[in-house]
């Protein structure tokens, strides 16, 4: 009786352990390619929250910079 307990309770651990964490390799990978990947999400989401709240104050938004004024 309590074996079926304790395997109901850690099924989500002991199938993360079984899926990643047995070997060593696939262990590094799995944390290697989350860094690389986390932050490319993390700088996507910082860049997309930046642009959206500095619309208008950007140098790319603000058309007469860079623009010289016509002599006639």
């Amino acid at each position: 009786m309590e074996t079926a307990t304790r395997k109901s309770a850690g099924g989500l651990s002991e199938s993360f352990y079984r899926l990643i964490m047995r070997r060593n390799s696939i262990y590094v990978t799995f944390i290697i390619a989350g860094a690389f990947f986390g932050e490319r999400a993390v700088d996507y989401g910082v860049k997309k929250l930046w642009e959206r709240n500095n619309v208008g104050k950007r140098y790319e938004d603000i058309s007469v910079l860079g623009q010289r004024p016509s002599e006639e």
